[in-house]
């Protein structure tokens, strides 16, 4: 039925380790890219998992935790991990500092991720914000999985979406919705979801970044009987469940049910998630 969707098959190892920076650099006027060379067990992350990141301290300031930061990429072959971030902090001003050749403490991978069903032929991706970068990694998996990607990508203008050229190189349909043009309401995605069902291209729906939008896929999931995922947005504390700093209400068969989004997640059924 509509709320099911496959379980993660197992965690990767979990290695805290000094990354080497290869690239930090602006890709808009918001979000920054940064690329780190890392272990193998660090680059065997899998889409819709985290790392927790040491910031160095910028002038003035103390981060005292890690900061959670989404994958947006992993090449096991170069041994490399990226992430897209946008500075908002003392922790992410830390690491707009960081220049080629330094080194950063990293700490994963972390959580559960998403997960594809080999029977899947069409999936809908739709993002906002920072949403956009953590679900970019199912470009690349869903090519390897032979699985073509709608992506339907919100921001508030044209100019701060992003991800989508990585999206159309793994041969992704991008469709761009934004505040500025009034494209974004939740009225108009879901017209646009409707037709993709209707056209039988849409099998699952993997969300991050908005809850307006995962409440419109999820009263479609319901209606339609598909599956969907969830990547849940959460401060976050030590990232391994131990302090339980990060848990949040899921509605599981019409019960309330507690759980741990760095350890449980960040990865969830859509039909059980709570805004």
């Amino acid at each position: 039925m509509g709320g099911s969707c496959p379980s993660a098959p197992w965690k990767a190892s979990i290695v805290a380790e000094l990354a080497e920076v290869v690239r930090n650099e602006a890709v808009n006027a918001e979000y920054r890219h940064l690329v780190v060379n890392c272990s193998e067990e660090a680059a065997a992350a899998q889409p819709g998992q985290f790392f927790q990141l040491l910031c160095p301290q910028p002038a003035g300031e103390q981060p005292f935790l890690r900061r959670p930061m989404s994958l947006y990429g992993a090449d096991p072959d170069k041994r490399q991990v990226e992430f897209l971030y946008k500075v908002t902090g003392a922790g992410t001003r830390g690491l707009d500092t960081l220049k080629p050749g330094d080194r950063l403490d990293i700490m994963g991978p972390l959580g559960v991720g998403f997960t594809l069903d080999p029977g899947w032929r069409h999936i809908v991706a739709v993002g906002r914000g920072a949403g956009l970068a953590t679900l970019a990694p199912l470009a690349r998996a869903a090519k390897a999985n032979g699985t073509q990607v709608t992506a339907v990508f919100s921001a508030r203008r044209p100019e701060l979406l992003v991800s989508v050229e990585l999206f159309h190189r793994h041969g992704a349909d991008v469709i761009a919705v934004t505040d500025s043009e009034a494209t974004s309401g939740p009225a108009n995605v879901e017209r646009i979801l409707r037709r993709h069902i209707a056209e039988g291209r849409c099998d699952a729906f993997f969300t991050c970044g908005s809850s307006r939008l995962m409440r419109v896929q999820q009263r479609l999931a319901r209606e339609f009987g598909l599956p969907g995922q969830v990547a849940m947005e959460q401060q976050m504390a030590c990232g391994i469940g131990l302090c339980y700093c990060c848990v949040r209400d899921f509605n599981v068969n019409g019960e309330i049910v507690n759980r741990r989004v760095c350890w449980d997640g960040p990865v969830f059924n859509l039909m059980e998630a709570l805004p």
